[in-house]
């Protein structure tokens, strides 16, 4: 017996579901190299701009000449430097929690939180839109695994009636895919009443959202007494590279001690944090970033309701336009391409059957002229789609 590789690689091209990677030859920003193309690119998560900003460059080399290129080691054992205790500290005092805890990556702050609160006897209760990483957390967990309804507490109190042991809630704060952002009071007020824990992964929140890019938490207004577990990724608002968990000093320690992926990997490059430090500066004082984006949104959003495109329920960033049929969404991103847009083609499992999409999204660093660009680009595109749709 083998494994016929081939026969499951073909099928997924047959499906219009196999998946290649564009090769990027510049740096993050609206205007790209792909595979050799100028294009005017509408697909990174860099929301405010920040991936490619002189100063945070500056921040990484300075860091590089002073603490060196690699971490070295675990944390546990010596890898846990200066501008990571750093880091923790002011990621700390951003979300509002006693302490922070560097990961890796997002993937591994999911992983590491989950699996180091629950275990066999206890119960993971998850929107059914979640990350993959979040469900696959709950499901090496070894506990309990449900989900509920899609940001629908009268779903989530129903399971919570039925949950076991150490019961752990867990939500995306803005949905990747869709766009749209958990109830959070909802959630939060059916996990208290049941001496529930709140997990959210709020990747996609910091920066965008919250007055002053708190995210979801600072957006409702809510505390660690709501939120227990705060999940952040720095590859996205913040620019660079990494993760991290907030919360109170036991929750921390008890990661420090309990989770795996933190406890057996390598920290990361000193001089990541000290570009992290400077990101998380600018994040916090240059507020016409946000203020420069949601403007961006909004033109965005009447533009494309005007051609008559169905967006999804998103004040966020992302803005997806759902097309349905796989092969029609690879065929609309072909044509723009054809016209020097890059605007990926989202399908599943990514997103569930009949729901491929277009994923649009924007970054401080556009301007009203680039948004103004690809709404004509898709009017023009739509149209010539459309008798395809007949």
């Amino acid at each position: 017996m083998s494994f016929d590789l081939s026969a499951r690689l073909a099928a997924r091209r047959a499906d219009n579901l196999y998946r290649q990677r564009p090769l990027l030859e510049s740096p993050q920003g609206p205007q790209v190299v792909v595979d050799g193309q100028p294009l005017l690119a509408f697909c990174n998560n860099d929301y405010l701009g920040l991936a490619n900003h002189p100063q945070v460059i500056e921040a990484w080399q300075a860091g590089a000449s002073r603490w060196g290129v690699g971490g070295g080691a675990s944390h546990l054992v010596i890898g846990h430097s200066g501008p990571h205790h750093a880091l923790e500290e002011a990621l700390a005092e951003f979300t509002g929690r006693p302490r922070a805890l560097l990961f890796s990556n997002g993937y591994m702050a999911n992983l590491g939180a989950v699996t180091a609160l629950v275990g066999q006897g206890d119960t993971v209760l998850e929107d059914r839109l979640n990350h993959a990483s979040l469900l696959d957390a709950g499901l090496l967990s070894g506990a309990r695994f449900n989900r509920y309804l899609h940001n629908d507490a009268a779903s989530l109190a129903k399971r919570l009636e039925k949950a076991c042991g150490n019961t752990l809630v867990v939500t995306d704060g803005v949905f990747s895919m869709d766009g749209d952002v958990a109830d959070l009071p909802s959630l939060a007020r059916e996990a208290k009443a049941k001496g529930a824990w709140l997990m959210v992964d709020d990747a996609h929140g910091f920066g965008p959202l919250g007055a002053q890019g708190g995210g979801i938490a600072e957006h409702f207004g809510l505390g660690v007494d709501d939120v227990p577990v705060l999940v952040g990724t720095l590859g996205k608002a913040f620019g660079t590279s990494g993760a991290f968990v907030a919360g109170s000093e036991e929750l921390i320690e008890s990661l420090i001690q309990f989770a795996r992926p933190y406890i057996y990997t390598t920290s990361q490059p000193p001089a990541l944090a000290c570009a992290t430090l400077k990101s998380l500066e600018l994040l916090r004082s240059e507020h016409w970033r946000r203020e420069h984006l949601n403007t961006l949104i909004s033109q965005f959003r009447r533009g494309a309701e005007q051609i008559g495109l169905q967006l999804m329920d998103s004040f966020t960033p992302i803005q997806p336009i759902v097309i349905g049929d796989s092969g029609r969404a690879l065929r609309l991103s072909a044509m723009l391409r054809e016209r020097g847009l890059l605007v990926t083609a989202i399908r599943p499992p990514t997103v569930p059957a009949g729901s491929a999409r277009l994923r649009v999204t924007l970054s401080a660093a556009h301007t009203e002229a680039q948004v103004q660009l690809l709404l004509s680009a898709l009017d023009d595109c739509w149209r010539k789609l459309e008798p395809d749709h007949a």
